[in-house]
């Protein structure tokens, strides 16, 4: 394995590539605007940024596996939901929400992955070889 290859445990299976987009916050995807994508939540570090088509780099979620679920529903019908999810701590909701909507989920990554990823860079999430790859 490389190091830009960080080992992870799969939750919700894919492959996908993209843009990473950090946030230091937990996430609720109730506080994001379907028609958009943009998170709207007051004081949030993502705040006015759109998490369309993004691979969101965040610590964990918040918010009632309903609220969670609809929203991302939402966001699939507008065809602006995350291409995939590294969360350091997966929740049961967010579990359940990334499986039935069918977005990779990836988390317990080696710790030198957050040291390494920048917003804006691409990775690659491989669910079937358990790993998360920075892609320059």
């Amino acid at each position: 394995m490389s190091d830009l290859e960080f080992k992870g445990f799969p939750i919700s299976e894919g492959k996908v590539e993209g843009e990473v987009l950090i946030s230091e916050d937990p996430i609720n995807f109730y506080i994001v605007k379907p028609e958009t994508g943009i998170l709207f939540e007051k004081d949030h570090d993502l705040e006015g940024k759109s998490i369309a088509g993004k691979i969101l780099v965040f610590p964990s979620d918040k918010g009632s596996s309903v609220v969670q679920m609809d929203s991302l529903y939402q966001m699939n019908k507008n065809g602006n939901m995350p291409k995939g999810l590294i969360v350091e701590h997966a929740s049961t909701v967010l579990v359940s929400a990334a499986i039935v909507m069918e977005i990779p989920l990836v988390t317990d990554l080696d710790k030198n992955f957050y040291k390494k990823i920048e917003t804006g860079k691409k990775v690659c999430i491989d669910t079937e070889k358990e790993i998360v790859k920075i892609i320059e």
